[in-house]
């Protein structure tokens, strides 16, 4: 996979906002993405130095649209803490 099929959007919540002035950054990522293939996908697309990647499965949730019921997508979202350098999201 190449890095921006890795990458698939930035995650802008008010704890993710709170937790970019402590230099991590939430990503939304591909599903069969590993830590190390997030690493070398946020190092080469912004040119920052990344210190880890903390990396979460999200379960899909069940919604209702009158009496059809169906899931939302399963998705992975990964946390990068930079040790150097920035990344300007808004």
């Amino acid at each position: 996979m190449e890095a921006r099929d890795i990458i698939k959007r930035p995650v802008i919540t008010e704890s993710s906002a709170a937790a970019m002035e402590l230099d991590k950054y939430t990503f939304d990522v591909d599903v069969r993405a590993n830590k190390t293939q997030v690493k070398h996908a946020i190092e080469e697309i912004f040119d920052v130095t990344v210190e880890k990647v903390n990396i979460m499965n999200v379960k899909p949730k069940k919604k209702r649209m009158g009496r059809y019921v169906g899931y939302t997508n399963r998705r992975r979202k990964a946390i990068v803490t930079l040790s150097e350098g920035t990344i300007d999201l808004l």
